[in-house]
């Protein structure tokens, strides 16, 4: 994409601009944010969302949140450190990215605590950046090991969003359909919806038709049916968060298209850099789910579509067993039939994340 999904602009008292994907796909839109609460608010409102583009936001708003802290006291300024880093933890609770990226500015300025408070400034503005530039590479890694995995002429189902609005500007996902075309393959994306917030038709479809990928969208509850016709060759999806055995918490409605697709021997990937995965986390049943408001399932394109009375349930993930995946494409390598030994063999342990249970 000609602007970046997460883009810093200027030096240590610059802003952050982030693609209003709320808007997409009618409306192309920026906006800048200047104070940390304003980022806090993309996070929460989805105006930036995805895992991976989550971390980094979330980096950069600790730059923004410690950027204006009295320089002659760095003992407050390191409390106020602490005091940004659990205020951005608490957007969202899922996405183990968040965390991730947090945990390491967090470690980046306690490394480099003998400097004078505007230097540490200086060094967490490089750490973002840094883990922004860490992505966009990883993302392309993903895109080379999964590529081969597409075969020609292929149908390819895919659910939500995990193309370069939700990453630093690649995609997990999609990065794998991006190289595949890039080497000439010639495919066709089966795009669904994803309700309830369209992730799929209003961000997915428009990233493949901006890379001249032939896509149609469906809604959810067809992928069954497409199934059976014998026009999916294969399901890949993104991630928020991976356990220790494999266990992946991914968009609503993920779940079921694993079952699905073991029902009808269809192969399942998800792909994922090795931020998103959580060896701390035991298995999906420790993985926390967040959940959003009712308006979000009782509203459909602006109108209300079920009575003021009724309730709502709205999980905004669920977890895809080990079990249901035939491999986790990551930067390293594929992860065929994922379990905890062969997880934690390729990633070592410098992947030995947060394990966080609880927002």
């Amino acid at each position: 994409m000609a602007v970046k999904t997460v883009e810093w602009i200027g030096a240590l008292d610059g802003r952050l601009r982030l693609i209003e994907q709320t808007l997409l796909p009618t409306r192309f839109e920026t906006i800048d944010c200047a104070k940390v609460e304003e980022v806090w608010d993309a996070i929460k409102a989805l105006r930036v969302r995805g895992a991976p583009a989550i971390g980094i936001a979330a980096a950069y708003g600790v730059a923004l949140g410690v950027r204006d802290a009295d320089e002659a006291d760095k003992k407050a300024f390191f409390a106020r450190l602490k005091q940004t880093a659990k205020y951005l933890a608490s957007s969202r609770p899922t996405a183990v990215n968040l965390f991730w990226a947090l945990d390491r500015m967090k470690a980046a300025a306690q490394k480099n605590r003998r400097l004078g408070v505007r230097q540490i400034k200086e060094v967490l503005l490089a750490e973002a950046r840094a883990i922004q530039r860490e992505d966009d590479l990883m993302c392309h890694s993903i895109g080379a090991a999964g590529a081969p995995l597409v075969p020609e002429g292929a149908g390819v189902l895919t659910h939500c969003n995990a193309g370069g609005l939700a990453t630093s500007g690649y995609g997990t996902a999609l990065a794998v359909l991006f190289r595949a075309s890039e080497e000439g393959k010639h495919f066709k994306v089966f795009a669904d919806e994803t309700r309830p917030l369209l992730q799929g038709a209003r961000l997915t479809s428009w990233e493949l038709v901006q890379a001249g990928i032939p896509v149609d969208v469906i809604c959810d509850n067809m992928a069954g049916f497409l199934m059976k016709q014998g026009r999916i060759d294969m399901v890949i999806v993104g991630a928020d968060r991976i356990a220790a055995n494999g266990d992946t918490a991914n968009k609503i409605g993920t779940y079921s298209l694993s079952v699905l697709a073991k029902a009808h021997g269809i192969p399942f990937y998800v792909a994922a850099p090795s931020s998103t995965f959580d060896l701390g986390t035991e298995d999906g049943s420790e993985i926390p789910i967040e959940e959003r408001g009712a308006e979000e399932v009782k509203c459909f394109g602006g109108f209300q579509t079920a009575p003021e009375a009724a309730g709502a349930y709205n999980p905004a993930f669920d977890v895809t067993p080990a079990r249901n995946i035939t491999a986790i494409i990551t930067e390293k390598g594929l992860i065929r039939r994922p379990n905890r030994k062969k997880i934690a063999a390729l990633l070592g342990p410098r992947c030995q994340l947060t394990g966080r249970k609880k927002p």
